[in-house]
């Protein structure tokens, strides 16, 4: 069976809590929120087709793209897991404020790799037969926000502490559950479904109302060197080819 070097490399960074990037010829240079990873990946491989254009995907929290971006990184785009890094960024003059939109809402789930270990209410964080519980970190990411602000909504914010850990990002938090050293993490639903199911494991599909909402928004940066691809790209995120790939991960639609 033979592997492209591609996909390896793409698996390879996706597990990563580093930044990281993977080229496919490009020059749209894109910040991807690293939960966006494999979404991305077949996005861009349609539009690359499409247009005859290339991107290069970069991967991290949104968080840590804010603070790079305002340190002076260069990138055309930012697709983020929230509302938030694309508004402070157009409101520092930093990126284009007509360019900025809602493509997707993401859903949190408590998820561990382990077959029947988190009941379908989420009854498992009660009783603490667990060892770690994993989350993204709330000062850098959405996701981690979510998680923190369903916990304190299940009163267990303080009590949890002992056996909370907080991941550099949403990936390091699946990467954490997916290896078994935490028997519980608190992810985004795209990180285990595809092709519209969930691939493995046992989960709680937290209900939307115990925390704010996690938008996935997108925005061209105002130093962009290739604004006419950048504004192309977004464009081609809202096409509904684009939108049965991003619904197919288990996000909804705006």
């Amino acid at each position: 069976m033979q592997i492209s070097f591609r996909v390896c490399l793409g698996t390879f960074l996706l597990l990563s809590g580093m930044t990281s990037s993977f080229v496919y010829a490009g020059e749209l240079n894109a910040a991807v929120e690293s939960s966006f990873a494999l979404p991305m990946e077949r996005i861009v491989a349609l539009y690359q087709k499409a247009s005859g254009n290339s991107v290069k995907i970069n991967l991290n929290s949104s968080g840590k793209f804010y603070a790079q971006i305002k340190n002076g990184a260069s990138f055309d785009i930012l697709i983020s897991s929230d509302e938030s890094m694309p508004k402070r960024l157009v409101q520092d003059g930093l990126a284009t404020g007509g360019s900025r939109f809602v493509f997707a809402t993401e859903k949190l789930v408590l998820w561990s790799a382990l077959p029947d270990f988190v009941d379908a209410k989420g009854a498992v964080l009660n009783k603490g037969n667990f060892n770690k519980l994993v989350i993204a970190d709330p000062k850098l990411s959405a996701y981690g926000l979510a998680s923190k602000e369903t916990l304190e909504k299940l009163v267990m914010w303080n009590s949890i502490q002992e056996k909370l850990v907080k991941g550099e990002n949403i990936n390091r938090a699946y990467q954490l559950a997916a290896t078994e050293n935490a028997d519980l993490a608190f992810i985004g639903l795209s990180q285990i479904m595809r092709d519209g199911k969930i691939a493995e494991g046992s989960w709680w599909l937290v209900p939307p109302e115990v925390h704010g909402p996690i938008r996935q928004s997108a925005v061209m940066l105002s130093n962009s060197k290739n604004s006419t691809e950048a504004k192309e790209f977004l464009d081609f995120l809202k096409s509904k080819k684009v939108e049965a790939i991003i619904h197919n991960f288990g996000y909804e639609l705006p």
